[in-house]
């Protein structure tokens, strides 16, 4: 079985010259249940008013999307297993570093979720045991060569 997922990505030059370098990096994402997102490269590697600092980077969209996969996978392992959660909640980094070649890479993505259980936590080698199911279960971590870390 396989699954099939889309994004249209588009953008358009408007009136800039284009081949000065001095053209905008905004453009949107369209999803197939209708949202849209505005998204642009990072203020980090385009400066403003080339990029837009109110629109989604894929560098954070590649952070968020390893977050909630992470969630997700951490809350079918946690109900699967009879550990109740009352809530998630994930305050994600992402790093780039240079590799062997001097190019940046997201090389580590530290998630470090707060999870209110209730009045039953589990104890903490159960939560390790879930943060690592979860990590196994997770479709994004194993597609991804960059270190997935869970503090806390």
């Amino acid at each position: 079985m396989s699954h099939r997922y889309t994004a249209r990505v588009s953008w358009s030059r408007d009136d800039a010259v284009f081949t000065d370098n001095r053209y905008s990096r905004a453009h949107l994402w369209e999803f197939d249940g209708g949202i849209t997102v505005p998204a642009s490269s990072s203020p980090n590697s385009v400066r403003l008013p080339f990029s837009r600092a109110d629109a989604v980077d894929p560098e954070e969209a590649l952070v968020a999307a390893a977050s909630s996969c992470h969630m997700l996978s951490f809350l079918f392992v946690a109900a699967k297993r009879g550990v109740r959660v009352d809530r998630y909640e994930d305050d994600a980094v992402g790093v780039m570093t240079p590799d062997e070649r001097g190019k940046l890479w997201v090389s580590r993505i530290t998630l470090r979720p707060r999870i209110d259980f209730g009045d039953t936590p589990p104890s903490a080698e159960l939560l390790a045991e879930l943060h690592h199911e979860a990590h196994e279960e997770c479709y994004i971590a194993r597609s991804l060569k960059t270190e997935i870390v869970v503090e806390g």
